[in-house]
């Protein structure tokens, strides 16, 4: 963004803060609500870089297609994570309110075209009813450990009342919580609102099956972001985990000051995350986001530096990015699709739907200290 474009930006961006709060529209409750099917329109988002309309390479990757979401359902909104089935078709969201959405996602040729067939229901304790309290439903991280969308099980991290916890899925939606997990003792000591945003999956490699799991923003003593790794899952089952010992504390290097709000592990066995970057006090720059890969030997040791597979800003079609799921497109290559949380705010964001294509060349030289902000 130039000098130009950002006072532009600026001034809208000021005039606007004195009309959302009388424009906007409070997060649902969803605890009397029924499971409904409802209607989600699409827009196309044939560009990613709204200067440059043929541009289609962004880093290491390379835009298929995006949409821009909306319905009328009050409950659809504030979209935190996304899981897709190995075709790219089945899709399942949550939202920071305590719902979930199924559907199929249609396509074009590679580029998404809209979602079909969709469903919103409230998450349910193991009471088969959804919590009260506000505090117990903002959830933000979702991973499939086992079996497909149509029939497995899922985990999903919560913020506030900070807890993972496991969920049956099927074509019918998800049902009511199995169990929780055990976890580290300091994730008691996480900021209320800036925790458990994401928890996935490593998928291949040496520590195939482990869970992952990201604060949002918890930062270590240099800095660094904070998360945890639970090895050995997928020979021993989510059942395993019963005690807060076994988990393996990872240290994420902060680079700009981002904030980590997604992760998923990718076949070769490195980490993918996602990371959104807003500040007040530098509002002029708006929302950033970024992708980072982390090899197989720095989660080895612990200490993730990584490599950035992209940055953008509101010179490119993004908005609030915090889920992240990936795919096999149709010729095997490895798809990634984000989706944005809109904050029921439908004066200044949207729910952005963005998928790419990882264009792999190798893992490159990790980033080096001395590019840290």
């Amino acid at each position: 963004m130039n000098n130009k474009q950002a006072i532009y930006f600026g001034i809208a961006s000021v005039a606007l803060l004195f009309v959302a709060p009388a424009l906007s529209e409070p997060k649902p409750d969803p605890t009397k609500d029924a499971v409904e099917a409802v209607t989600v329109e699409a827009r196309l988002i044939d560009s990613f870089d709204k200067s440059n309309a043929s541009k289609k390479t962004f880093g290491k990757l390379e835009f298929r297609g995006g949409l821009v979401l909306s319905s009328s359902s009050k409950s659809f909104g504030g979209w935190s994570a996304l899981a897709l089935d190995p075709d790219g078709k089945r899709l399942l969201a949550i939202s920071d309110t305590g719902v979930w959405m199924t559907g199929e996602m249609t396509y074009a040729g590679n580029k998404p075209t809209g979602i079909k067939n969709a469903r919103i229901g409230p998450l349910l304790g193991t009471n088969g009813l959804p919590p009260k309290n506000e505090r117990d439903r903002d959830s933000e991280g979702l991973t499939l450990i086992e079996g497909s969308l149509a029939k497995g099980t899922v985990l999903i991290s919560f913020e506030r009342n900070h807890r993972i916890a496991s969920f049956p899925v099927s074509d019918k939606g998800v049902g009511r919580q199995i169990s929780t997990l055990a976890l580290p003792l300091e994730v008691k000591r996480q900021s209320s609102n800036k925790s458990l945003e994401s928890v996935c999956t490593i998928t291949g490699g040496p520590n195939k099956g482990a869970i992952v799991t990201l604060s949002e923003r918890f930062p270590n003593k240099d800095g660094s972001h904070t998360g945890w790794m639970y090895p050995g899952t997928a020979a021993n089952g989510i059942a395993a985990i019963t005690t807060a010992t076994g988990w393996k504390t990872l240290s994420i290097t902060n680079i700009g000051d981002y904030d980590l709000t997604d992760c998923h592990g990718l076949p070769d066995g490195s980490l993918l995350v996602l990371e959104r970057r807003f500040r007040w006090s530098s509002w002029y720059e708006g929302v950033k986001s970024r992708l980072r890969r982390f090899s197989v030997e720095e989660i080895r040791t612990g200490r993730l530096e990584g490599e950035i597979l992209l940055d953008a800003d509101l010179t490119q079609e993004i908005d609030n990015l915090e889920g992240l799921a990936i795919h096999k497109g149709p010729k095997g290559e490895t798809v990634l699709t984000l989706i944005s949380d809109n904050n029921f705010n439908p004066v200044l964001q949207n729910t952005v739907l963005l998928q790419f294509t990882l264009v792999e060349s190798g893992f490159a030289e990790a980033v080096k200290p001395s590019a840290r902000k």
